[in-house]
């Protein structure tokens, strides 16, 4: 078995990047597992890092029993959520103690623009390096949720081996960088 913690940085209750995050994993390979990440988290505040809040603790037990993470962001301003950027803190805190070194992560993201969440995808990458983790370069989904998704919300007829395609190699990235 293995285990993904995924990161969603959209809060909304119709987020195309929960949808992305959910298409990509009912076409995983069988034997992996998806674990979301509580993103409903405080601000992060260094003069708790002697006292972390439950749901801090909570996540970054999640990231060090997952085997991987995977990140699926929308874009914001061209970058990546607060929202993301608040859970990266407090996983990676104190200072010495980063759940996230060493971890296989792949990087994905939508939005209803053209570009597909392409500036939060490399701004989200220097910080996922700047933490050790083995980022996954190929495939990479810059998805367009405008036209990625049918009405009922499901993945375009398009997508679906593009998505399944990125959900094999992702597998395959984790396996080979535990």
């Amino acid at each position: 078995m293995t285990t993904i913690a995924v990161f969603v940085g959209s809060l909304r209750a119709d987020s195309i990047n929960r949808k992305l995050a959910e298409s990509i994993e009912s076409l995983a390979p069988e034997g992996v597992n998806f674990e979301y990440a509580d993103m409903n988290l405080p601000l992060y505040n260094q003069d708790l890092d002697g006292d972390f809040p439950a749901k801090a603790s909570e996540l970054k037990q999640l990231v060090e029993r997952a085997d991987g993470v995977l990140f699926v962001t929308p874009e914001y301003n061209r970058s990546f959520s607060g929202v993301i950027k608040n859970a990266i803190d407090w996983a990676s805190r104190p200072w010495g103690q980063s759940s996230f070194a060493g971890k296989p992560a792949a990087i994905v993201g939508a939005s209803i623009g053209a570009l597909g969440a392409t500036q939060a995808q490399a701004a989200l990458r220097n910080i996922a390096l700047f933490l050790d983790m083995k980022v996954m370069g190929q495939p990479e989904v810059y998805f367009n949720g405008a036209t990625g998704f049918d009405e009922q919300g499901n993945l375009a007829e398009g997508s679906v081996e593009f998505i399944r395609g990125f959900a094999q190699a992702f597998a395959k990235h984790v396996e080979a960088n535990r």
